[in-house]
């Protein structure tokens, strides 16, 4: 018994035009989002050409924001905004990473998908919730501890300086931490995932061989997920660079550039969302502006160096 072929001749026609929508489709989302951030770039860069006019590279250097003597120097917002992301960071990225681990490697099934529904549902609690909760009750009860380790650090060479005396909950401490609250469920839920990805064959090979768990983990999972985390700690050092009303609320609303993390200070979005309404003359108005473009110079940079160490992890776990 013999079957005659499909004739298909006529779907061709057909599917080359599918696959040519497709492909246009595809490229058109690919290109609307290059479009997009170059009229972003270009619309904020316009705006704060007055600044620039006016300030010039000082700008950037100048620690000074007094717009009653027309002055308006971004230095200060751009520590301040630096600080309490490298914080938040610090802080974050040892407890979403022992999280992820735990989740993957140890928590047993029922455990596990009650941690992940967990962490899910603090990464969707909005930024404002995490504020007030900051300045209302954490920061408070932070106050008395700040200032029992400045008085223990008192007189201590460098650590003296970083924890120093301070006269209020709200600063640049308090900021991080609520930022690495914050940040945890981004990097934890990426890294999970990237973690997951190992394959079985790597970890029961580990095993074998006679690794502790430990060992397994170090020498066979995180190796294959390095470059994933990396990319997870970037996104959520992003975020935490970005974040506007929590901080806000916590950091104190002071200019100030100090290596004491217990003093108050300020950040770039925070700067923008409070005083924006109050920009009552064009120079302002271009300051803050000015102050976004250079948010967004920051987080394209970041952005480029977090593309340039997940590719070089990526090689050196290719062995390339």
């Amino acid at each position: 018994m013999t079957t005659t072929p499909a004739d298909l001749t006529d779907l061709r026609p057909r599917r080359q035009i599918l696959d040519r929508a497709f492909r246009g489709t595809t490229l058109l989302a690919g290109a609307l989002i290059l479009i997009i951030l170059v009229l972003i770039a270009y619309t904020v860069t316009n705006k704060s050409l007055p600044v620039f006019r006016s300030e010039g590279f000082e700008f950037f250097t100048e620690r000074r924001w007094a717009p009653n003597k027309e002055i308006y120097g971004a230095l200060s917002f751009i520590y301040g905004t630096a600080i309490t992301a490298l914080l938040a960071v610090a802080i974050s990225v040892p407890v979403s990473l022992g999280i992820a681990l735990f989740t993957t490697q140890v928590a047993p099934l029922r455990m596990k998908k009650w941690l992940v529904s967990l962490t899910d549902l603090v990464a969707v609690v909005p930024s404002v919730v995490f504020g007030l909760w900051g300045i209302i009750f954490l920061a408070p009860k932070l106050l008395g501890v700040y200032k029992h380790v400045s008085a223990w650090f008192h007189g201590w060479p460098i650590l003296g300086d970083i924890f120093g005396r301070t006269g209020a909950g709200r600063t640049f401490m308090t900021a991080g931490l609520i930022l690495s609250v914050m940040i945890t469920p981004i990097i934890t839920s990426i890294s999970r995932e990237v973690i997951e990805t190992c394959p079985q064959t790597d970890r029961d090979g580990a095993l074998a061989l006679g690794a502790t768990r430990w060992e397994m983990i170090t020498g066979a999972v995180l190796p294959h997920s390095m470059s994933g985390i990396v990319g997870a700690v970037m996104l959520g050092l992003g975020r935490a660079m970005g974040e506007t009303i929590a901080v806000a609320l916590v950091i104190g609303s002071s200019p100030n550039i100090t290596a004491n993390l217990f003093s108050s200070g300020d950040s770039l979005p925070s700067v923008i969302a409070f005083q924006w309404g109050e920009a009552t003359t064009e120079i302002k108005r271009s300051a803050l502006i000015a102050m976004g473009l250079t948010l967004f110079l920051i987080t394209i940079v970041i952005n480029l160096l977090a593309t340039a160490v997940v590719n070089r992890a990526t090689k050196r776990v290719q062995g390339t």
